[in-house]
């Protein structure tokens, strides 16, 4: 087996001493890292090895990104400001206006995004908002994992049924005629279960199924009978995820819905429950009793509505990796950002600069998001024996430099565009911030087109100009 050096880098390891090693040499054969330490060791154990120089730059596990949205990539900041026509327009473009072609193309370009930002690894929700899956037909998530699989991240695709009441009417194009037709419970979980039989294990690819979270407003909004079909219907999915051995995930997550949750029978090792805002004392107890795992998201509205205890969490011994909530609608997968916002979200809470530091913070984008993915033992850090997912960011850019002090100047300074290098499973996939073997301007243009086709049969029109209110200041409730 042949092997390369990567060697003069600063490695941040993230292993369980959290090594970080000054001119650093590693080591990769096959799909694995082989050898991590000095670039004196590294040259003496390999003396025939290929080399890679990468003095001068700061070399990271790839980051995981545990909660974003397909389809999302093309709707971004459509409807931006008003919360009521997103929601509407995530509903009608991943029922009703979406082709796989749609899904491949977004797919293509979410994971480009990743790629570039140096997110090895990231949670894709097959659809928007917490319940509009696109699982009437498997055509979709197939789509999909092709457009991810030709880009070469490593993904788990989220796919599951909507919430009750069924059935939900999707609708399929031929040309330009949608033919609508309802799709059941059944049908839904059936299709969310075949494309995790096929896909799952799949290269770099991974399935989860989901079920749309339970809250108060559900049961208070719902005939009885339709929120116990709700509550069967959650136990079922997550019933068929266990069997399979695949993550059970939630998404939004909030006052009191862990505690239904765990009532349910929800909760273990493999549930990765998104947001968790607002959680009481008891909650926090169960999660940790439970082995669940918590998504985090400081980025998105769900953290300005409310407050996901993170720092609580952890300290309660509960799993808690960072997530992007990308892309829309104003919030991008660059890991970078989310880290500095989660360090200055927490810090603002209890007024204490000093709360949640820079390495914890880089170790909920990395080992934290391997461990709630069940894929610990193979990616989050970097040692002997895992696969080779890591990065090499600059630290020449003027917003870094001088690197003194890389690793800490690389979370609390850097953005995804000092990205300069990404390894996948010991493939090269992005050398000097370009992507190895891809066309970037055809995935643009891709997605370009199939965005507008998707806005004119979702009767978009408008969603696309600036809103009423862009340039006011408007003062809320508590500022009046």
């Amino acid at each position: 087996m042949s092997i390369t050096l990567i060697l003069g880098a600063t490695i941040a390891t993230m292993d369980d001493a959290r090594r970080v090693i000054d001119d650093g040499g590693l080591a990769v054969g096959g799909d694995s890292i082989a050898f991590v330490g000095t670039r004196a060791e590294a040259e003496a154990r390999f003396p025939d090895a290929q080399r890679i120089d990468a003095t001068g730059k700061l070399m990271l596990p790839g980051l995981i990104d545990v909660h974003a949205h397909a389809g999302h990539g093309l709707i971004k900041t459509l409807a931006y400001g008003d919360g009521e026509r997103w929601e509407a327009l995530c509903e009608a473009a991943y029922t009703v206006a979406s082709t796989p072609e749609f899904w491949q193309a977004e797919a293509r370009l979410a994971a480009l995004e990743r790629l570039r930002f140096g997110v090895t690894c990231g949670v894709s929700l097959l659809g928007g908002g917490d319940t509009i899956m696109r699982s009437d037909d498997p055509a979709y998530a197939d789509a999909h994992c092709e457009g991810v699989a030709s880009i070469g991240t490593r993904s788990v695709v989220a796919i599951g049924p909507t919430r009750a009441p069924h059935p939900r009417t999707y609708a399929r194009w031929q040309d330009d005629r949608a033919e609508r037709y309802d799709v059941s419970f059944e049908q839904q979980l059936a299709t969310a279960c075949g494309v995790a039989d096929r896909w799952h294990g799949s290269g770099t690819l991974s399935v989860a199924l989901i079920y749309p979270t339970l809250r108060d407003e559900h049961e208070q909004r719902l005939d009885p009978v339709i929120f116990a079909d709700a509550c069967a219907q959650a136990q079922e999915t997550r019933a068929a995820a266990e069997d399979r051995g695949l993550v059970f995930t939630q998404d939004g997550h909030t006052r009191g819905s862990v505690r239904r949750a765990a009532s349910l029978g929800l909760l273990g090792p493999r549930t990765l429950l998104s947001h968790a805002t607002d959680l009481d004392p008891d909650e926090i107890a169960t999660l940790a009793e439970t082995g669940a795992t918590i998504a985090h998201n400081p980025s998105a509205v769900a953290s300005i509505l409310g407050r996901c205890p993170a720092t609580e969490l952890m300290a309660a011994g509960v799993t808690v990796a960072l997530g992007s909530d990308a892309t829309a609608p104003d919030r991008s997968a660059d890991m970078f950002r989310h880290m500095q916002q989660a360090m200055h979200y927490h810090r603002r809470h209890f007024r204490d600069p000093a709360l949640l530091p820079p390495g914890k913070t880089l170790e909920m984008a990395t080992r934290a998001g391997a461990k709630a993915l069940g894929m610990e033992d193979r990616i989050g850090s970097l040692e002997a024996g895992k696969a080779a997912d890591l990065i090499l960011v600059r630290l020449d850019r003027p917003h870094i430099a001088p690197p003194l002090m890389p690793l800490a100047q690389a979370i609390c300074f850097a953005n995804g565009n000092d990205v300069d290098f990404v390894m996948i499973d010991g493939v090269v996939r992005l050398q000097g911030g370009q992507a190895v073997g891809v066309d970037e301007q055809a995935v643009a243009a891709d997605a370009m087109r199939e965005a507008r086709t998707m806005l004119a049969r979702a009767n978009g029109e408008g969603l696309d100009k600036l809103p009423d209110g862009f340039w006011d200041l408007r003062l809320g409730a508590a500022q009046e």
